[in-house]
Parts: C-alpha cells; sequence; structure tokens
C-alpha cells in the first residue's frame, strides 16, 4: 500500500489494528505459555525492566517502546559482539568497514550511534572520542541481558547523550540463583576460536558472585574491496580479545543492599590501510560500585559511582592515541506516592580526553538533577521526566518528558509520548576531519511517538508511529575523488532534518512453534534548504524488515531467520557512488541440551552466501558458522 501521507498511514494502521483487537476481545483466550516482547515463551508476560523509567516497571506499563533481549536469545550469539545482536532489532541500521570487529556504527530510529546512550550496569559506555560505543568489541558471553529503550524520552531520565534512545547492557551476575561452574569452547569460520569459563557462587547469607573470563581470536577476513585503492591490502585481517567480568553483591539485611560489578575487554584488530600492517589495539571498560537502602516495600535510595575507560593505541599511515576516562556518581531515589511512585536524582559527570590527535580536546564536566513519575494501574499509564544539566562546554539545558497510555482491557492499548532532546558535540564532532569546527552548536530536537498494542497468552504485537524534528543536527560531511575514495571532511550543523517512521512488530507462540517478526518503515531527510535540502540521511534505509520462525523444546531451541535491508545511501549528497544496494540475509541458530550438564550452541549465517557490502569498498562474509559446547556443573 502506498500512502501519499504519513499521518494518513498512521491513522489507517490505528484503525486496522483496533478493529482487529475488536474481533480478537470476543475470542477465547488460550492458556499457553506466555511471549516476551524479544519473541521468546517466558514464564510470565509482563517482563521486569528498569531502563524505561529508572525503577523497576512492568514492561506492559511502559510508554515509550521498550525490547528485551534476554539470556536465551543470546546464547544465539556465542562468539559475537552485541553489534551482531543489536542489528537483527527492529528500528535498527547498520554499517561495518569489514568483519565483525571492525570500525562499526549503529542507527536507532535514524538516530545515530552517537546519540544512543549504552550503559553497563547503569554505567556510562560510550567512548569520550566519537560519542557511540565500541558494541563491536563488546562479547555477547560476557552478558546476561540487554534491555533497549527507543526514543527520546531516555533524554529526560539520563542526559543529553540520550537524544535518541537507551541500550543498557547487564553483565552476568546480577541475578544469582544457584551456584555452578561452566567452560566453553567453540570454533567457527575463518579460524575462529573461543575458550571461556565462568563461576557464579551463591550461599544462604545473601552473598553472590559471578567470575567471567573468556578469549575470542580469528583470522578475519580482508577487511576491503579492490575497489578501494587508497586503503586496499590484499590480506587477511585477524582479531583477538580477552574479556573479563565480575559481579559481587552482598544482602546486609532485608533494607540494606551492597555491590559491585566490571567488564573489561582488551583486544587487537588488524584493518586494511595501503600496503602497511596495521592495527589497533583497544581497551574498553566500566565498573561500578553501589550501596541500596529500601527504607520502604517499595521506596529507596541508591549511591552509585561508576568509572569507564576507552583506550585507543592504531598503528597504521595515520597513526593515533586516544585515552578516555568517565567518573560518574548518582544518587538515584524513587519513593511511593499515595497515586504513583515519584523518581528524583543527583549526578555529577567528569569526562576526560588525551589524545595525540586533538590537541585542543581536554575534559568537561555534567551536573545534573532530574524529577519523574509513574503511574501504573489497570486503565492508566503514565511518565513524566524533568531534567536540568549544566554542562560545562555547553552550558545549560532543560529536557523533558509527558506521555501516557489507556488500556481498554488486559490485552489491548493505545498511547502517545512528547519528547524534547538534546545532545551537546562529542570531541570527534569538533575536532575530527580534515579540519576542526569549534562552532559546532548543539543538537535539539522535538520528538512525538504514538503507539497501539495487543498482547494475550500466545502473542505480543505493537505498532509505533514516530515523527521527530532534530534542529542542528550535527552530520559528518566527507568529499570524495573521482575514484570514490575519501579525501577529507568535517563535521556540520545541518538547519533542520525530520525523522518519521513506523515500527510493527509481532512475536507469537503456538504449542512449541514460535513465529513472528518486524518491519520498519522510514523516512529521515535533511530539512535544511541548502544544497542537501531533501537527501536521505546517510544509513537510513527506507525499508527493513525481519521474519522468523522457531521451534523450542526443553532440550531443543532452533530458530531461522531472513532480514531484508532497502538500499540506503552512504553520504548526505546521496551520489550514485554512494548508493549501497539492499541484500537480504538468511541465517539457522539453535541450542541443544545434550546431557543434563553438556549442551550444543551452533549458528549458520549467510545461508545463501549473499554477496552484499554495508559501506562502499568495504567487505562482508559469505556464509559462515559458529558452534560452541558448554559444561556445566552444578
Amino acid at each position: 500500500m502506498v500512502l501519499s501521507s504519513f499521518n494518513t498511514y498512521l491513522r489507517l494502521c490505528i484503525l486496522g489494528a483496533l478493529s482487529v483487537s475488536a474481533m480478537n476481545a470476543t475470542a477465547a483466550t488460550i492458556d499457553l505459555i506466555a511471549v516476551g516482547d524479544d519473541g521468546l515463551p517466558q514464564v510470565e508476560l509482563d517482563e521486569i525492566v528498569v531502563t524505561a523509567t529508572r525503577t523497576p516497571t512492568k514492561i506492559s506499563n511502559t510508554i515509550a517502546q521498550t525490547r528485551v533481549i534476554n539470556s536465551e536469545e543470546l546464547q544465539q550469539f556465542q562468539g559475537q559482539s552485541v553489534i551482531e545482536v543489536l542489528k537483527r532489532q527492529p528500528g535498527f541500521s547498520y554499517y561495518g568497514n569489514g568483519g565483525m570487529d571492525k570500525k562499526s556504527n549503529f542507527y536507532m530510529r535514524g538516530y545515530d550511534g552517537k546519540q544512543i546512550l549504552v550503559l553497563i550496569d547503569g554505567i556510562r559506555y560510550s567512548s569520550l572520542n566519537d560519542g557511540s560505543a565500541t558494541l563491536n568489541l563488546l562479547p555477547a558471553d560476557q552478558i546476561e541481558r540487554i534491555e533497549i529503550l527507543y526514543g527520546a524520552s531516555g533524554s529526560s531520565i539520563y542526559g543529553a547523550d540520550a537524544m535518541g534512545g537507551v541500550i543498557q547492557v547487564f553483565t552476568k551476575g546480577n541475578n544469582v540463583d544457584r551456584s555452578n561452574f561452566s567452560v566453553t569452547a567453540g570454533i567457527g569460520s575463518n579460524a575462529q576460536y573461543l575458550y571461556g569459563a565462568s563461576a557464579q557462587l551463591a550461599n544462604t547469607n545473601g552473598t553472590s558472585l559471578s567470575l567471567s573470563a573468556s578469549h575470542n581470536e580469528t583470522n578475519g577476513i580482508n577487511a576491503t574491496l579492490p575497489t578501494n585503492t587508497f586503503n586496499y591490502n590484499e590480506d587477511d585481517d585477524g582479531f583477538e580479545s580477552n574479556n573479563f567480568s565480575i559481579a559481587l553483591n552482598q544482602r546486609i539485611n532485608e533494607q540494606w543492599l551492597a555491590g559491585a560489578s566490571a567488564l573489561y575487554s582488551k583486544s587487537t584488530s588488524e584493518f586494511d590501510s595501503g600496503a602497511q600492517d596495521a592495527y589497533t589495539d583497544q581497551e574498553n571498560g566500566a565498573a561500578q560500585v553501589f550501596i541500596d537502602w529500601r527504607y520502604l516495600p517499595s521506596s529507596s535510595i541508591k549511591l552509585q559511582y561508576g568509572y569507564a575507560m576507552d583506550s585507543i593505541n592504531t598503528k597504521s599511515n595515520f597513526s593515533s592515541v586516544y585515552d578516555s576516562k568517565q567518573d560518574q556518581v548518582s544518587l538515584l531515589g524513587q519513593h511511593q506516592l499515595p497515586v504513583g511512585q515519584g523518581i528524583y536524582g543527583l549526578e555529577y559527570l567528569k569526562q576526560d580526553l588525551e589524545s595525540t590527535v586533538y590537541d585542543d580536546a581536554n575534559d568537561r564536566d555534567v551536573k545534573s538533577a532530574f524529577l519523574g513519575y509513574v503511574l501504573a494501574n489497570n486503565q492508566f499509564d503514565a511518565q513524566a521526566n524533568l531534567r536540568f544539566d549544566d554542562n560545562s562546554q555547553y552550558g545549560n539545558e532543560t529536557t523533558y518528558n509527558l506521555g501516557g497510555a489507556y488500556n481498554f482491557n488486559t490485552n489491548f492499548r493505545i498511547g502517545a509520548s512528547y519528547a524534547k532532546g538534546f545532545r551537546a558535540p562529542s570531541f570527534y564532532d569538533i575536532y575530527s576531519g580534515t579540519e576542526s569546527n569549534i562552532d559546532l552548536k548543539a543538537e535539539t530536537s522535538d520528538n512525538y511517538e504514538a503507539f497501539i498494542e495487543y498482547d494475550t497468552l500466545m502473542q505480543s504485537t505493537r505498532l509505533t508511529g514516530y515523527q521527530n524534528k532534530v534542529d542542528d543536527l550535527i552530520n559528518f560531511v566527507a568529499r570524495y575523488d573521482d575514484d570514490n575514495n575519501y579525501i577529507g571532511g568535517n563535521s556540520q550543523n545541518i538547519e533542520e532534518a525530520k525523522i518519521k517512521g513506523l515500527t510493527l512488530t509481532s512475536d507469537w507462540e503456538i504449542d512449541s512453534y514460535l513465529f513472528g517478526g518486524s518491519y520498519d518503515y522510514q523516512k529521515a531527510k535533511d530539512n535544511s534548504g541548502g544544497a542537501n535540502d531533501g537527501n536521505f540521511l546517510p544509513i537510513r534505509p527506507e525499508h527493513k524488515g525481519l521474519v522468523y520462525i522457531g521451534y523450542r523444546l526443553p532440550s531443543l531451541d532452533i530458530r531461522a531467520e531472513y532480514q531484508y535491508v532497502d538500499d540506503y545511501y552512504y553520504s548526505i549528497s546521496n551520489a550514485d557512488s554512494q548508493l549501497v544496494d539492499s541484500y537480504g540475509l538468511l541465517n539457522i541458530s539453535g541450542n541443544y541440551q545434550l546431557t543434563d550438564n553438556l549442551s550444543m550452541t551452533a549458528r549458520l549465517n549467510n545461508i545463501t552466501n549473499e554477496k552484499y557490502v554495508t559501506a562502499p569498498n568495504y567487505n562482508t562474509d559469505g556464509t559462515n558458522f559458529f558452534t560452541s559446547l558448554t559444561y556445566n556443573w552444578y
């Protein structure tokens, strides 16, 4: 169906879903296992999330679209990075420069990765250099759970770098229910090897400890194509990493809980830089310690200190060093009110960057205060947030959001929200490229979202429409020679950009069968009135979709998926040479419990050996596989 008006399209979709829900409301409810928002069966329909509101909230009571990737789904991504998990989720687009570990970026609902806040156990993980997180180096096997908050409501909850959404990663060991020890060994295409071990210890004194370590290495693929005449080097570009995580929690009594956690990764990644052997040594990590006082059953105060680091040492024709550190202190309170729950907090963030490239880059700090309100009952859901940030480099800014939903019955609800977003330029925005741009303005945005949602014990379906206007959007404007090679550029403010779209998700479970998928329609365009007015923003395909079918038993979980990505432009100029063709990928993955203690995981990607690229002149892998065995002692 082709519609000339986005608003008409949204209204028709809403009316269609209303009619479907009316028919289904009269049907008998089938008593099956519930389906979580990630498409896998759950014990309960209502998963509890914390990212959407900063307080534990049922996912069925959140206003902004929220998605959960749990431990069962993460098992299907053994040997791969978090970016491999996220690029298959609704609302995400992605590009990479040759191989799973190489430089990459992701986009969520048209917002760049540097506009998406990434947290590890509540601590900022994004690099100070370019503002984005190195999710291509974050191993999936070190993670227990991922929560995704779509849209700009995160800006008024977490701060300026959450203008487009929030991704929160939870390390293993935050919920240890019994002691166990496990070892894992895996092998895959391109001489990939993975081995690791983990231990979880729990006792009756309220103490839990989790330790995990893994090593991952691969010969990789050739990162560049021969058309990349400036960087091409006909060799495989390998990668190896060592990864560690720890989590310690101590329940002092019914009121007091203390804990600490850390995640650390050290890696070496080879890449092409002409005839020279080039590589990057990188260290990434985040750590936190907290104490939580629950003075009433639904009221608490939490004090948390966090530290994050990102060290990059590149050896190539253009050698460079970036060392960034972030110190974070937060005081978060939640108090049960006669109606609803109040949330309040204070935060202090100190950011420091030392670089051989940015002579003028130094440090900055942000002081913040915020208030929030959450209402969740059988008929109404509501959320309101107000946040004040004082940035030592860009001054003061106030952001807020308002949202509400009406529950027609236990299965069907509709809702809408508005959020004001803000993002200060990163150091990369200001100083990168052939010329610095110290006059860059901060980005601001107005974000509207509406949804209809229908959930039963056998399915979960949601249609979300959004429309965002971004003022002073920062975009890197690159210049290319006649052979399509990069020759320079810098970051510039686009006077205005508009992003609008629809996301449809539907996940079903009937007996032991799982099926469903997602579809994204998106138009993200320059609206500045300048030379690129009306052009598509880079790496934002107009259409994207995924369908899957699976079969699950207590000892077996297998799933096949097909993902389609529409063509898109790699540059704001929308030149023909910067057009990336559409592609479709067929993958299959599964877990099998061989014995009570031994399990097997396998994944086969790009079964049809599709020839495609995500960035001009950079290579992608053909058919590839990974399989692993895990042995558990309980």
